[in-house]
């Protein structure tokens, strides 16, 4: 089975994919690291974990971190591939919360960070379908966007 994470924002959603098709979903509001290790014991119960999947940008750093920490260290453990996309597959291309009322903006190939005008809406984070593994990449590391302060 293939397990794609999406850890950025509140809820933490999980999908298990057989044959690249969402067969169930996990989706529980809190911290990512009091999250995920609980849903992936009950995945393990369940299903052989074939590849992992994760969002590794923008969002919440600590989420972004817990969430590469816990998946590098199962991808080394079960010796299972781990792969990364950006948020903005998952949203619609819409604004992702940063910081205060700043958020990242997935324009022309570039994240920035912008201020967003009221009226514009912020969807929220889906599990797809069906996994389109063209949107991956085997670059995993988490990618945090922000300027150093």
């Amino acid at each position: 089975m293939d397990i794609l994470v999406i850890s950025i924002a509140n809820p933490i959603l999980i999908g298990v994919y057989e044959d690249k098709k969402l067969i169930q979903t996990f989706t529980q509001d809190g911290k990512s690291s009091d999250i995920i290790p609980k849903i992936f014991s009950k995945i393990s119960e369940q299903y052989a974990m074939k590849r992992l999947f994760y969002v590794n940008a923008p969002g919440s750093y600590m989420a972004i971190k817990v969430a590469y920490v816990f998946l590098k260290t199962l991808s080394i453990a079960k010796k299972i591939p781990l792969y990364a996309s950006n948020g903005f597959n998952f949203n619609q291309n819409s604004p992702i919360k940063a910081l205060g009322k700043k958020y990242f903006i997935y324009n022309n190939g570039e994240i920035n960070l912008e201020f967003i005008h009221e009226d514009e809406k912020i969807e929220n984070f889906m599990l797809p379908l069906h996994l389109d593994e063209t949107i991956f990449s085997t670059n995993n590391l988490p990618q945090y966007n922000l300027p150093a302060v």
